[in-house]
């Protein structure tokens, strides 16, 4: 939806926030995240295929073969969150902003927001948000049990 303010035309774009819990422990699930360049073999294995990290950006592949390339704006270990915006796709803008928190019997949580353009791929993101946090779910669920 736009709304016109004087000259200034504001739009609100699509956001979709999506949580899981993790058996994992904090320090586990972060240290998988933070990894930035291992996002295909250490936190989302298949969903992503491959990760090239390129100065302060990773180009991600993914399991259909569409690339994207991430830039990485914030890698926080004080507060755990990673935020990034990507390029490529479908997408003419997107923030994506994931953090970990402490979570029931020494787990973890997992919060992944994307705030992105145009509001038609809604579908489409939060298909792909629904499968990339259940590959992270099992595999930061099986990092408990090793």
């Amino acid at each position: 939806m736009a709304r016109t303010f004087g000259l200034m035309r504001i739009v609100n774009m699509a956001s979709i926030r999506k949580e899981i819990s993790v058996r994992a422990s904090v320090e586990q699930a972060w240290d998988a995240m933070r990894d930035i360049g291992a996002l295909h073999t250490r936190l989302v294995p298949g969903f992503i295929t491959d990760t090239q990290l390129d100065g302060d950006a990773r180009i991600v592949t993914f399991a259909n073969g569409s690339k994207v390339r991430e830039r990485i704006v914030t890698n926080d270990d004080q507060v755990r969150r990673l935020v990034w915006t990507a390029t490529g796709g479908l997408l003419s803008h997107h923030n994506g902003a994931a953090q970990i928190e402490g979570g029931a019997d020494g787990g973890a949580r997992v919060i992944w927001t994307a705030d992105f353009l145009p509001d038609a791929a809604t579908p489409a993101v939060d298909e792909l948000m629904e499968h990339g946090m259940s590959v992270m779910q099992t595999t930061l669920n099986q990092l408990a049990i090793e």
